[in-house]
């Protein structure tokens, strides 16, 4: 089923149940209010909501709507965790190679976590807001799952059992500060001012045999200003699968349900398959040339992420953001 959470002029929003073709859609409001609710009682809630997705996919849905994702907070507002993981290596790899070394070994057999800030996200197409017109922005698609409960020492099979939904999420950075905080040695809490999510989360099941083995086989679509960037396979090379990463972060304490954990932004080895980070592009351009060229987003500028399916339909709806200086107007 697909799921999305409605601006309703509270914090949480409204939980909605979106068609399968994103036509339609209906409030959750008899079943539950809140996603959160749903993740705190899933065995008993998710039947119920699949119902109604099958009753609102099949036209029997009395009071069905037409869906708009303009109306969509991030599917769960707020988290109680938001985990940012280093699953694609290839832009690690490169990352070394231009300070002539190699990364070290463990990046390839232990999962690689950063705590981000769970306390506001951004909808789909809400606006980035730059804190002036001068500062230059990074953006990085990936993909993130939303967790069920999953115990403490949980292997990744079991782990993986814990992935209630998936969706899209792009991670929002500044570079400037990015890179003072590094050389500080510091956190990237400043420098990672916000992230945005996919107007609609999928479970599973609803991605079909695209999802194997906690790994979602589907191309992921950049754009900027309407110029394809990306189209990085989401498979392909990623290094630990989602049951990892989740084993991972459980391997101290539970993780509670509603805690998100996002891949880190794609990158593929086969570098024709463009970029889903501008930082990635202007390293190869670096390595390649001695010389980065592509610039950072910066005010006035647009960005559009999308996965398809196989009919080329999005399947968790598109973040569609447009960049504005704060004190622009």
């Amino acid at each position: 089923m697909k799921l999305a959470t409605y601006q309703d002029g509270s914090r949480d929003g409204q939980l909605i149940v979106v068609s399968r073709d994103l036509s339609q859609a209906h409030y959750a409001t008899g079943i539950a209010s809140r996603l959160q609710a749903v993740l705190d009682d899933w065995n008993f809630l998710s039947p119920q909501l699949q119902d109604l997705y099958d009753q609102l996919n099949s036209g029997r849905a009395r009071h069905a709507f037409a869906f708009d994702p303009a109306h969509c907070l991030a599917p769960l507002p707020r988290a109680y965790q938001w985990v940012q993981a280093s699953a694609y290596l290839p832009a690690l790899e490169r990352q070394h190679q231009a300070h002539a070394g190699q990364p070290p070994a463990r990046w390839k057999t232990q999962v690689q976590l950063q705590q981000g800030c769970g306390d506001s996200f951004s909808g789909a197409c809400a606006d980035i807001l730059l804190p002036s017109a001068n500062a230059a922005l990074d953006f990085g698609a990936q993909l993130a799952a939303i967790s069920g409960d999953v115990r403490r020492g949980s292997t990744p099979e079991q782990a993986l059992e814990g992935v209630r939904l998936l969706m899209l999420a792009n991670q929002l950075t500044l570079p400037d500060i990015h890179a003072a905080e590094t050389a500080l040695g510091s956190g990237a809490v400043r420098s990672q001012p916000g992230t945005a999510f996919s107007p609609l989360a999928c479970t599973p099941d609803e991605l079909g045999a695209a999802w194997r083995a906690g790994r979602l086989h589907l191309t992921l679509h950049c754009s900027i200003n309407g110029r394809k960037v990306g189209l990085c396979d989401a498979g392909a090379d990623m290094q630990f699968h989602f049951g990892q990463l989740l084993a991972q972060l459980a391997s101290t304490r539970h993780v509670r349900a509603g805690s998100i954990i996002g891949s880190g932004a794609l990158s593929n080895q086969d570098a024709s398959k463009g970029y889903c980070r501008i930082a990635d592009k202007r390293l190869l351009e670096q390595l390649q040339d001695g010389q980065a060229r592509t610039p950072f987003l910066q005010d006035g500028d647009s960005l559009l992420l999308e996965m398809r399916n196989h009919l080329g339909q999005p399947v968790f709806g598109s973040i569609h953001q447009n960049i504005t200086a704060a004190n622009a107007g």
